[in-house]
């Protein structure tokens, strides 16, 4: 698991995590999201990760902070988007 915070586009990486532990991680993350975080790029993988892509949209579909939620640039990313760009 890795957080990279700073600016605009925070990457979350969640290789190896339970749908459990994924969800402690991306609770900390929107959290911590700043006034600056626009997106939230979850990187969950591919071939394991379609468990954890699930979990998020059930997950964080009505979430208070979360605008909404669109697929990454390749199937293995999901995006929360926190902020419009405008």
């Amino acid at each position: 698991m890795a957080l990279s915070f700073g600016n605009a586009f925070v990457k979350v990486d969640l290789h190896g995590l339970t749908q459990e532990e994924a969800v402690k991680v991306i609770d900390k993350a929107i959290a911590a999201a700043g006034p600056t975080t626009y997106h939230l790029q979850l990187i969950h993988g591919y071939n394991r990760g379609t468990a954890l892509r699930s979990m998020i949209y059930d997950e964080y579909r009505y979430h208070e902070k979360v605008k909404r939620i669109m697929p990454g640039d390749n199937p293995g990313v999901t995006v929360l988007v926190l902020r419009e760009l405008y």
